[in-house]
């Protein structure tokens, strides 16, 4: 992974006294709330509901055991014990004291973390694939392009100040897992036919009020070319995109409004001003990017799991290997996902004593390496197959055991009415029955893959749209009620969710979900026909009349 050179550590440092001297004359009373907001945004620094709450970059997910049990320890020092892992590959606490903000600044940069563009309207942390450089199915390890956009992105001169704030996402998969049509800029890696590798770039996709699917804008930019094109999609957004309206403020509107071909023809004419320029990515500085991402020195084994066998002997130990472990591009290893869905629990959390366990799994059989997915989950991306016994039973005596990546229980959900100031309706509790209803592992293995997200408010910061059921939060003369989308997709195939009906009451839907999935079960071709299929083969008749009967 990478390491700060003598910049990175400067900036850092001075950005933390910078902010520790903005919090001062806050406290002091010399800085307004309204003067300090813009400060605190640029420095993650967020005012919630209850208190502040505090977001620390993880950039494209990926850290060591090190940062780990330094954020176990800001959990611990100077939160309430926890931290929440978010869908931008982020760590947020929600109770940190503002005078305790400096101090753990200071001690973030100890480890090489920040809190440097995890909020405000500038490029925010690009996300990727959690398997990046581990996948047997990876055309290319994104991290280092995801780290020479972070370069390129952080205090960029012009980008500093956009219409709002602007969101990449990048896959070195043709298996799209890093949800790239839902941001603002999403790249998958391709080969053209001379075997040459470059980027598929889309553009204008995004969740909220206005949820879009991005477009393909070019089906391949050379490698050396990216970050020339990407200035240029940059410049022609900051140009036109407006400042008036913060609701129709994205890329997403811009594209809509001025047509594809159009925003095409500018972007075009921009990047052929700057290409081949200073913006070409050269290839010894990329080269020494790549030693950072290099393969840990695996050992050769042809170890495999003997699922058959387990299944009989373990079948407890056998369903977290059919559900929490990914197949490895190197023989004897695999990817290992830790489940923080636990039944009952909140989606997302995780204690510090569970970040001290991870940290010492992470140190003792990943090459002391961790990811955090964007579906908030945390993974060991390099775990030899004859020591996954070892790390599931560790797993399992600090609560973190759960067999269910993938499944109904393993929901996107944002932090909702319990925390955010934005949200319309609480998403935890609904998660947690949702959780509970659907909880034993019989139940799980009969529904099969469902992924199920749930959202406060239309922010969509659970994804809601990207859900094959989702669930938003809205409000009605002082009633919380809840929205249910079907037919989302976040893969490759990105769909936008429709609305079934009217809102329900919280109370209502762990029902409601009960009878969409009883419907998916009851007319499923088969046992392999997944929810979208169905739902595409029926229509989405049948599920609205569970929900709603003749209404």
């Amino acid at each position: 992974m990478y390491r700060y050179d003598q910049f990175d550590a400067r900036f850092v440092a001075g950005r933390v006294a910078q902010f520790s001297d903005q919090i001062e004359r806050r406290i002091s009373g010399e800085l307004s709330e309204d003067q300090f907001r813009p400060l605190r945004l640029m420095n993650g620094l967020y005012l919630q509901l209850h208190a502040y709450m505090l977001r620390v970059a993880v950039p494209y997910g990926t850290m060591n055991s090190a940062q780990l049990r330094k954020l176990a320890h800001i959990a611990r020092t100077y939160d309430r014990g926890y931290g929440h892992f978010t869908t931008r590959q982020n760590i947020q606490f929600n109770w940190p004291r503002l005078d305790d903000v400096p101090q753990i600044l200071s001690e973030l940069a100890e480890v090489e973390m920040h809190a440097i563009q995890t909020s405000g309207n500038c490029i925010r942390n690009v996300t990727t694939d959690q398997f990046a450089g581990a996948a047997a199915d990876e055309i290319i390890d994104p991290r280092p392009v995801a780290e020479i956009i972070r370069q390129w992105s952080s205090l960029h001169p012009e980008f500093t100040f956009l219409p709002r704030k602007f969101k990449i996402a990048i896959t070195g998969a043709a298996h799209d897992r890093a949800a790239i049509k839902f941001h603002d800029i999403g790249l998958m890696a391709r080969r053209n036919e001379a075997g040459e590798i470059g980027w598929t770039v889309h553009v204008g996709g995004g969740m909220g009020r206005t949820p879009m699917v991005a477009r393909k804008l070019n089906s391949f930019v050379p490698h050396a070319d990216l970050l020339a094109y990407l200035e240029s999609i940059l410049r022609v957004y900051n140009r036109y995109g407006r400042r008036d309206n913060k609701y129709k403020a994205r890329i997403k509107i811009l594209v809509r409004e001025e047509g594809l071909a159009s925003f095409r023809e500018q972007v075009e004419s921009e990047f052929s001003e700057v290409r081949g320029g200073v913006l070409s990515l050269p290839e010894d500085e990329l080269n020494r990017i790549k030693t950072y991402f290099a393969p840990p020195e695996f050992k050769d084994s042809d170890a495999r799991f003997d699922l058959a066998a387990l299944k009989v002997s373990d079948p407890e130990f056998a369903r977290f290997v059919v559900h929490n472990t990914h197949q490895h591009a190197r023989p004897g290893y695999t990817s290992v996902t830790i489940s923080l869905k636990p039944v009952g629990g909140v989606p997302g959390d995780a204690t510090d004593t569970q970040m001290d366990i991870v940290a010492d799994l992470v140190e003792r059989f990943s090459f002391d390496e961790l990811r955090v997915s964007h579906e908030q989950n945390l993974v060991l991306p390099h775990v030899a197959i004859g020591d996954v016994r070892s790390v599931y039973e560790a797993l399992c005596a600090a609560g973190l055991g759960e067999a269910n990546v993938g499944q109904i229980t393993d929901m996107i959900v944002c932090p909702g009415l319990d925390y955010c100031a934005l949200a319309n309706a609480r998403s935890i509790p609904v998660a947690q029955e949702i959780s509970k209803r659907f909880g034993s592992a019989k139940r799980q293995e009969e529904i099969g893959d469902l992924k199920i997200k749930i959202s406060g408010c239309i922010n969509a910061c659970g994804h809601h749209h990207g859900g094959h059921i989702g669930i938003l939060g809205v409000e009605k003369r002082g009633t919380e009620l809840y929205q249910i989308t079907v037919g989302g997709d976040a893969s490759e195939n990105a769909a936008i969710g429709n609305i079934l009906g009217r809102g329900i009451t919280g109370e209502e839907v762990p029902d409601a979900i009960e009878r969409l999935v009883e419907v998916y079960l009851g007319a499923r071709s088969g046992a392999d026909e997944s929810f979208l299929n169905t739902l595409s083969r029926l229509g989405e008749t049948p599920f609205r009349e569970a929900l709603y009967g003749n209404d």
